[in-house]
């Protein structure tokens, strides 16, 4: 049995949600490895989508040739369909929802080596949520990564953030995987870099929405931020501090800076995330646990960063100019 027929099966487990990691090196590991795996579930009758980055997608549809045009077969580009790492997973869910009663085939490579730092640590968390997010699905969600340009810590951690790896054409249980809700603890545990010093904060309560949209909407503008990225950014600041009256303690503080390319808010409150997927799935229309609001941010937004710690939430948005 080949690796790609061997993650099409259950494996014997009582979870039939597989999720493996693929460590390679070379194009001919990658097609190898990714291909087969792609082939193996169109010839097995399943949908399949394909989100990785444009030059890995071209050689990838090169490599399939006239399969590559199949209707069961999506392809995306990871570079805008991933962007910002915290909508990956709403996605992820509602390509396999389009399919009820097929086991979905997925390939995504949400790690590349032009990542941010930012992005990094959003994209790490993105990897371990998807066992969260999928425990109990008939799906297996392949992840490549290039261990040839990614940092040696990169690889380490999706170590932890996959139960299965394929390295060296074998297939092995990760020894260091680790559960979701440790490893986003962990991602909250690490600092975000300081605002630049004397940026000004803007205290907000219950009836100061209005105000902070203008805020935001007058700085954005000040800033060179173009519409219609400016109205999606002040739409993205609204939701974050209505979220902060009605679930953060009634009240919170925005601080907006420039920061190369991108403008930034960041919105801090006393409130605190029980949902580990909070904002990574499409809310439903009677949503009232705030979980719509946080959503809305990661798919307006470039990159949405949260720390949730015991003090309280801290959500930073950054949009870029283009």
């Amino acid at each position: 049995m080949t690796r790609s027929e061997h993650a099409l099966t259950e494996r014997g487990s009582s979870d039939p949600f597989v999720h493996p990691a693929l460590f390679y090196r070379k194009p001919g590991e990658y097609l190898a490895g990714v291909g087969g795996f792609v082939g193996g579930a169109l010839e097995a009758g399943d949908p399949v989508l394909v989100a990785v980055p444009g030059p890995r997608l071209e050689m990838l549809r090169e490599h399939l040739g006239d399969t590559a045009s199949a209707e069961r077969l999506t392809l995306v580009d990871m570079t805008d369909f991933g962007r910002n790492p915290g909508r990956i997973l709403s996605g992820l869910r509602d390509f396999a929802d389009r399919h009820p009663g097929r086991p979905a085939r997925i390939v995504g490579e949400p790690i590349w080596a032009r990542r941010s730092p930012a992005e990094l640590v959003e994209a790490t968390r993105h990897e371990a949520l998807i066992n969260a997010a999928f425990t109990g699905r008939a799906a297996t969600v392949l992840c490549p990564y290039d261990v040839s340009e990614l940092p040696e810590l990169v690889c380490a951690d999706a170590r932890r953030t996959h139960p299965v790896l394929w390295e060296d054409g074998r297939e092995r249980t990760s020894p260091h995987y680790t559960d979701p809700r440790a490893l986003s603890a962990e991602c909250d545990a690490l600092p975000l870099t300081p605002p630049p010093a004397r940026t000004p904060a803007l205290v907000f309560t219950t009836g100061d929405l209005g105000e902070v949209r203008h805020h935001a909407d007058v700085w954005a503008g000040t800033a060179g931020l173009g519409m219609p990225r400016r109205g999606d950014f002040v739409l993205a600041v609204a939701e974050a501090a209505a979220n902060s009256i009605a679930h953060g303690g009634g009240h919170g503080t925005l601080r907006l800076w420039p920061d190369g390319p991108c403008c930034v808010a960041e919105i801090r409150d006393g409130g605190h995330l029980t949902d580990l997927l909070a904002g990574r799935r499409r809310p439903t229309l009677d949503s009232a646990d705030g979980g719509r609001g946080l959503w809305m941010m990661h798919q307006l937004c470039d990159l949405v960063e949260t720390r949730a710690t015991p003090a309280g939430l801290t959500v930073r948005l950054h949009m870029r100019h283009s």
